[in-house]
C-alpha cells in the first residue's frame, strides 16, 4: 500500500490522451492517505488556516514553486487567513494520481 510519504517521493507524470480518470474507489483509497482532504465529484480539496495574510501568501508562494516543478497546478482561493487548494486533472476530466501526489506535497509544505 502506498503511504502519503510514498506519494511525496513520487513525481507527476504527464496525463496524455487515453489515460482514464481514477475510479471513485481508486480516488477514495488514495484519499485515505491525505489528512483532511475531501473528495467532491472529480476534485479533491482542503482549506488551510493561518495566523495572518503574510503566512497565507508565503504558503501560496511555496505551493506555486512546488507545483511549477511538478507541472501540475491547483486552483487556489486565497483569503486573509486561509487558502483553499483544489486539485483535478483538467486534461482527463477527473482525478489522476498526480492530484494526490501534489496534495501530499502541499500537505508536507503546510507541516514544515
Amino acid at each position: 500500500m502506498t503511504t502519503a510519504c510514498d506519494l511525496t517521493n513520487k513525481q507527476c507524470k504527464p496525463c496524455e490522451g487515453g489515460v482514464p480518470p481514477l475510479s471513485q474507489d481508486e480516488a477514495k483509497n488514495l484519499l485515505k492517505q491525505l489528512d483532511g482532504w475531501e473528495l467532491h465529484d472529480s476534485r479533491i480539496s482542503k482549506t488551510f488556516e493561518f495566523k495572518n495574510y503574510y503566512q497565507v501568501i508565503a504558503f501560496v508562494n511555496a505551493v506555486a514553486w512546488m507545483t511549477h516543478r511538478e507541472d501540475h497546478h491547483p486552483d487556489m482561493t486565497v483569503g486573509y487567513n486561509k487558502c483553499r487548494v483544489e486539485y483535478s486533472t483538467h486534461a482527463i476530466g477527473g482525478l489522476s494520481e498526480n492530484d494526490f501526489i501534489c496534495a501530499a506535497k502541499v500537505e508536507a509544505l503546510f507541516t514544515i
